[in-house]
């Protein structure tokens, strides 16, 4: 039996009813002091029964893209390790990668609390966060720490965000600022123009801004580290094709789709508990499962725009081996969760893996890079046909 589902979670979700960012601020600390394994030998014991738990490992979950091997196809999405505290740590919990951050040049409290709120009957999460973090300078010395006590067994990657007091147009200096602290200690960099809680922030999805900052940090990037940006679903299609244009203009390694949604449509919760009020009247971004739909559509967009050429890092909504399927061969090369991993547990990332392994087996594929884009390949041929 899953002890987190059915007892942990009930008792912290509906019993004692704890508060969302407590609870995600005293879980990180636990992981903070799981990285600690030269120090605290107890520390090291508990992470082999984590590996032995938690991690599945099978060559056919194995794929090379970018330059970069990834063990499995399931990721921790940014967000939950704002400062990488616990950047060793994720490979212990089964996952094949995992993206730090968002993380600003300028340290930054975020905005007021409550900021946090959970919405059960949906599934889901709304936050307005707004780049709660210690800042890229932090965030460098702890990794450049980290990399001379150990060596990361899965691909970090560090998700870049704009400080809050930067002017918009001065917003490609300061992605430069971090990326330039940060560039020889993350595998891979994601630029994030999709959080709807910095104000404006949304506006440099347009083209014009959106080239400004990839061109200083492609000029920058004399190691050629793969960049990435992050884009909002709540975009129309002709926005994501003008991304998708500017991905292959810089050469970016990938996109990734998407970030929360600014869309209350559907939701079945009346009141948030911890509020008291209606979703509509709390601002933020909504993740979990109302984004499922809409995440797929837009990997399957462009996927189909680019031919699959360029790598996409599917994320929004994924509780099941079946949700992290659908994303793959809508297009996704990889996978995140965040909110689906909170309600479902630390056993989820094991279950989505040995599900993706039974769906490989039952369409007769021998390896997940095989099932990328599945979907749109069938309907190419029938329509060729």
């Amino acid at each position: 039996m899953d002890i987190y589902k059915f007892a942990i979670r009930p008792l912290l979700f509906n019993v004692v009813k704890t508060d969302s960012e407590w609870l995600h601020q005293q879980t990180i600390r636990s992981f903070s002091w799981l990285s600690q394994t030269g120090v605290h030998q107890r520390a090291s014991w508990v992470n082999q029964r984590l590996k032995q738990s938690l991690c599945l490992y099978d060559s056919r979950l194995k794929q090379n893209l970018f330059g970069l091997n990834f063990p499995n196809p399931v990721g921790l999405a940014a967000g939950f390790d704002k400062d990488g505290v616990a950047a060793d740590i994720w490979s212990n919990l089964g996952f094949g990668f995992a993206e730090l951050g968002t993380v600003t040049f300028q340290a930054q409290p975020g905005n007021p609390r409550p900021r946090l709120f959970r919405l059960p009957l949906d599934k889901a999460a709304l936050n307005r966060m707004g780049f709660n973090n210690r800042g890229a300078a932090a965030m460098a010395a702890r990794l450049a720490q980290g990399k001379q006590e150990s060596t990361h067994l899965i691909p970090i990657g560090i998700n870049l965000g704009k400080s809050k007091v930067t002017p918009l147009e001065a917003a490609a200096q300061d992605y430069l600022d971090s990326f330039r602290l940060l560039k020889d200690l993350g595998d891979y960099f994601v630029v994030n123009v999709s959080s709807p809680n910095t104000p404006g922030l949304r506006s440099l999805q347009d083209a014009s801004m959106l080239s400004a900052i990839l061109d200083l940090l492609q000029q920058e990037n004399s190691t050629q580290k793969p960049i990435f940006v992050k884009i909002a679903p709540d975009l129309e299609w002709v926005a994501i094709a003008d991304i998708v244009t500017l991905a292959k203009t810089y050469q970016l390694a990938g996109i990734i789709a998407t970030n929360t949604t600014i869309r209350r449509d559907g939701l079945k919760t009346q009141v948030i508990d911890q509020s008291g009020k209606s979703p509509q009247d709390e601002a933020g971004g909504i993740s979990g499962e109302p984004l499922r739909d809409r995440s797929t559509e837009v990997i399957r967009f462009i996927w189909q725009q680019t031919q699959g050429q360029i790598p996409i890092i599917g994320v929004g909504g994924i509780f099941s081996p079946e949700d992290a399927w659908e994303k793959i061969i809508a297009g996704a090369s990889l996978i995140q969760v965040y909110t689906g991993w909170i309600y479902e547990g630390p056993l989820m990332v094991r279950r989505i893996l040995a599900g993706l392994l039974v769906l490989l087996e039952q369409n007769g594929l021998t390896s997940i890079n095989e099932a990328v884009g599945l979907q749109t390949k069938i309907q190419n041929s029938k329509l060729e046909f």
